[in-house]
């Protein structure tokens, strides 16, 4: 952690500045679960690509134009899905440079923001056709789409049990890094009790992995509109319902619309550097606070899943050194980068 005092009256306490050589191991900031959830994205990937050659080599094949469309539907979906999956590269093999000063975590949320953004194009295309197809009907091939669907609806079931198994959170609260100043965390009850009121697992906006979280939602919107596809499907097979396929489009395109603006909401407050866990900016205030000093400046935002980076600025009438507030915040979990300015009160 860094630390920096002004007008502090024990100059001789204030940790050294760290040097520039450090400085890029320090700023390796990833979320915990990094690893196996790009693991798990690239097998998503490697099945979604077979799908999609297996689907349009056969629908050369046979001639089915059901089944081309859906191969070609699985070629953007590989698309979107492998832009993820070179979003987990790209922060892995950046982690450690010292350009980027707090770390590569927020590339994954970049790349969620972008299929956010592709996620809505989709339902909105979903809900135009959709309209214009109960505004001038077409025929149906019932057999074939029934296949496509029910194959789609395999896939994406499948893919999406391997993206669910890394759940989109960090667990456990790994190991700090710091600026050549660590510190050391204090394992006592009482610490142990914070930890599960101000920062627990269940809090899912400060721990999930949005990249995660997209490839999640593109393979849950894939299954869900095949499942709306077979309803609907059999609804005009059986029922001579032939509405029922664009209505359920129309529904299917909403609640993907609906899907869309959530994960694009929750990315763009980490891109911007909201405060997305205000819970720990008040535990950190209360923590500060607890030695008879005022917070006078704080800041609170979010480098990775589950990792946060904190600016204070604390004045008091008998100011501690900058160490000795830095102990206060030491066992909350998630902070891995931490500045305090301390000043005498006037």
């Amino acid at each position: 952690m860094t630390a920096h005092s002004h007008s502090h009256p024990h100059p001789a306490s204030v940790p050294p500045a760290c040097p520039a050589k450090g400085a890029g191991s320090a700023h390796a900031l990833l979320g915990d679960d990094h690893h196996d959830n790009s693991r798990r994205m690239l097998w998503v990937v490697a099945l979604t690509l077979v799908t999609m050659v297996v689907e349009i080599g056969v629908g050369y094949w046979s001639g089915s134009m059901a089944l081309l469309a859906d191969g070609w539907h699985m070629a953007s979906h590989a698309v979107a899905l492998g832009v993820s999956a070179f979003a987990y590269g790209f922060a892995k093999r950046h982690a450690s440079n010292p350009r980027y000063s707090f770390g590569t975590g927020k590339v994954g949320d970049l790349a969620a923001f972008a299929s956010s953004l592709g996620l809505g194009a989709m339902g909105l295309i979903m809900i135009v056709e959709s309209v214009e197809r109960l505004r001038a009907p077409v025929s149906v091939a019932y057999g074939e789409a029934l296949l496509v669907a029910v194959l789609g609806l395999l896939v994406n079931l499948a893919s999406a049990a391997l993206l669910h198994g890394g759940s989109g959170h960090t667990h456990g609260h790994g190991h700090e890094h710091g600026h050549g100043h660590g510190h050391d965390a204090h394992d006592d009850h009482d610490h142990d009790h914070d930890h599960d009121h101000d920062h627990g697992k269940g809090d899912h906006a400060t721990h999930a992995d949005h990249n995660l979280r997209s490839a999640y939602l593109h393979v849950l919107t894939d299954a869900l509109t095949s499942i709306m596809a077979i309803v609907a499907l059999l609804a005009g097979l059986y029922l001579g319902w032939g509405w029922s396929d664009p209505v359920i489009g129309i529904l299917g395109g909403l609640v993907i619309g609906h899907w869309a603006w959530g994960l694009a909401r929750n990315t763009a407050a980490v891109l911007l550097d909201a405060s997305v866990d205000p819970k720990l900016a008040a535990r950190v205030q209360q923590r500060l606070e607890a030695v008879h000093a005022h917070v006078t400046d704080l800041h609170l935002w979010r480098l990775a899943p589950g990792k946060f980076a904190v600016i204070a600025s604390v004045s008091a009438h008998e100011p501690l050194t900058p160490s000795q507030y830095k102990a206060q915040l030491a066992d909350l979990p998630g902070l891995v980068h931490v500045t305090v300015e301390v000043e005498p009160a006037h």
